[in-house]
């Protein structure tokens, strides 16, 4: 694996209306105006995803978004990283319809890597904590720099 990409999830309700929206604007778009082309463009914008993808053999990176699996995003030379850090914390997700809204609070594990002091990219978030240390060590490895483990208190 010389890739390591993370993708945000997209919450399953948002999938749904993603997929309606866009087959129904493909349907009007096809059969009657370019009226659908409005639910098509609202359905892509629901399916898309963020995320960030590392290319540990060239040592680039990019910012990444991602619709039907296909990936867009410039690839950039990696900086010197000085350190990869994996820390615990708490990743909120809005959600709403019309008038009402609520927000989805979720313990995260991110691992970051820092370079020119106080800069970082987030290039991993997972659930599970041997799953971040793993990617770390491989950045580790990698880019020959250490791993600061703040999940602990």
């Amino acid at each position: 694996m010389n890739t390591i990409t993370y993708l945000k999830d997209i919450s399953p309700v948002k999938k749904v209306f993603g997929i309606a929206a866009f087959l129904f604007g493909l349907y009007s778009f096809l059969f009657f105006s370019f009226f659908g082309l409005l639910f098509i463009a609202l359905g892509a914008n629901l399916l898309l995803s963020e995320g960030s993808e590392v290319n540990l053999q060239n040592q680039t990176y990019r910012s990444i978004k991602s619709i039907f699996g296909i990936r867009f995003g410039k690839w950039k030379p990696c900086p010197d990283f000085e350190y990869v850090s994996v820390f615990k914390t708490k990743e909120n997700q809005t959600l709403r319809f019309v008038t009402l809204e609520t927000t989805l609070q979720s313990d995260i594990i991110q691992v970051n890597l820092f370079y020119n002091t106080n800069k970082h990219i987030t290039i991993y978030k997972t659930e599970d904590k041997a799953a971040a240390f793993n990617v770390a060590e491989r950045f580790k490895s990698v880019f020959d720099i250490e791993i600061f483990d703040a999940t602990e208190k």
